[in-house]
């Protein structure tokens, strides 16, 4: 143990982060364009969770009835909060339903999960620069935050692997969230430093409520206590809160002896606009990302199936490892938030009804008996090259296939897909699906003067990057 009291080198990966925010200018048209889809994701996911009162009942201030002057607007509500409880918020509400964009790696993730503090600290300075008589941010900044947000928590994800330790993958956006932030609350190199250093320290949340048998609603509101977390310690380190230089290294007391099994944290490569060029779309199925090809199989199955469910004998799903250990789930499932981390329930889900919604989760469907019958017949296996291309940078594949055998002794057809819509490699089949989705789901909300209100600005690469954040966020109100 060391008892020096010596002051020690700061932690490089402190430093790299901050040196990314400050002076990393994004230049990638790519990673821009794939921001405002990413954008536009993002709130019609929040926007579509307020349909539902287990996520509504979670928004608000702490106190009923505070207004802060200047504050966070939360779109689709009259909620004008602190950035803090707006970062929540925002961060809640767009993550409930698991239907916003994910990178998987060695971590797993959804980097749009930052927004929630993004939006929210964007918002809230550009009301008070407009009030002090000062321009205020736009739009185009948000998707460099975003950009930037994207690539620190996945590049993290890529070769530090937290569930490995059973902690939750949303430290990653408390750290990816606190340094743009800090950056754009006007804070130094050292004050980023500080700010990412507390971040670390505060350390995760524990994966429990994702796993059985503790799946539990939390994991849809981890994030936004992540962002929000990020926010608060972004606002107190500009105010001049002091860091800790070995916050992660430090023997003993640091991150990494303490939590990473005296793994060094590392940078996989260097910090840019990788993240975002390939960050993964979910456009068809509100469902765990590693069961999105699994829907897609299932729901081309469902003609054969549907009027033959009586007759099958076994159902055989071909994965990768990682699918195994977050989403093969027997027995009962207790609650949605159990049931949309279940591979075989999801599987299920698409064979019977020729698709996979939000609502499809809820307990009056769980209860049809047709799903837990077929979800008793399924055999799930890994097939090593699916585990190898999932995890090859070049490819990064989340792999599933699926087989009905039948008692009388044959089959169907081998049905496997390697790459989800969504993925890179599908971008142009799934941008029109992204803007139609969005569409969809906002429109369970405004009507029909707002929605066109909304479209006009969001649909113009040029209209939505020039306006004002408050402005825009206006439109959502």
């Amino acid at each position: 143990m060391i008892k020096t009291n010596e002051i020690a080198k700061t932690d490089q990966l402190l430093v790299d982060i901050a040196d990314y925010v400050l002076n990393t200018a994004t230049t990638s048209e790519e990673a821009f364009e794939t921001a405002r889809y990413v954008l536009l994701d993002t709130l019609g996911c929040g926007i579509l969770a307020l349909q539902y009162p287990e996520c509504t009942k979670l928004l608000g201030p702490v106190v009923p009835g505070t207004v802060v002057p200047n504050g966070t607007r939360v779109p689709g509500t009259s909620y004008v909060l602190d950035p803090v409880k707006g970062a929540f918020n925002i961060g809640c509400m767009i993550r409930w339903l698991d239907y916003n964009d994910t990178w998987l790696a060695a971590e797993w993730g959804h980097p749009s999960d930052n927004l929630g503090g993004i939006l929210a600290v964007a918002d809230y300075l550009s009301r008070v620069r407009v009030a002090d008589g000062k321009a205020p941010l736009n739009m185009k900044d948000v998707l460099e935050m975003m950009i930037q947000a994207h690539e620190i928590q996945g590049i993290l994800a890529l070769e530090n692997s937290l569930n490995r330790v059973g902690l939750d993958h949303v430290l990653f956006v408390k750290i990816a969230t606190t340094a743009v932030v800090t950056k754009a609350l006007g804070g130094t190199h050292q004050e980023i430093v500080n700010a990412l250093s507390n971040a670390w320290i505060d350390n995760s949340s524990l994966r429990t409520y994702r796993h059985a048998p503790n799946t539990g609603s939390r994991k849809s509101w981890a994030a936004g206590d992540a962002t929000s977390r990020a926010v608060q310690l972004a606002m107190m380190a500009v105010k001049g809160e002091m860091g800790y230089a070995t916050a992660l290294s430090a023997p003993g007391w640091g991150f990494q002896d303490v939590l990473f099994k005296k793994q060094e944290l590392k940078l996989a490569k260097p910090l840019g606009s990788y993240v975002m060029e390939n960050v993964l779309f979910k456009v068809s199925y509100p469902a765990e990302f590693h069961a999105q090809t699994a829907a897609e199989c299932a729901v081309h199955l469902h003609p054969e199936v549907i009027n033959r469910l009586a007759d099958i004998d076994r159902i055989e799903i071909t994965t990768h490892e990682s699918a195994i250990r977050i989403i093969d789930k027997e027995g009962q499932l207790n609650n949605p938030a159990d049931r949309d981390h279940c591979l075989q329930y999801i599987t299920a889900i698409g064979l019977i009804y020729g698709d996979i919604t939000a609502d499809h989760y809820e307990d009056d469907v769980a209860a049809d008996p047709r799903i837990d019958n077929l979800r008793n017949k399924m055999v799930v296996v890994e097939k090593a090259q699916y585990t190898i291309d999932y995890l090859d940078p070049d490819k990064r594949s989340i792999a599933n296939a699926i087989q009905i055998y039948y008692k009388d002794g044959t089959s169907s057809e081998l049905i496997e897909c390697e790459y989800p819509l969504g993925h890179r490699f599908r971008r142009e089949e799934a941008f029109p699906q992204i803007i139609d989705k969005f569409q969809q789901n906002i429109s369970t909300h405004y009507s029909q003067k707002q929605l066109s209100k909304i479209n006009e600005i969001c649909a113009k690469k040029d209209l939505l990057e020039q306006s004002p954040v408050h402005e825009f966020v206006n439109l959502f109100i």
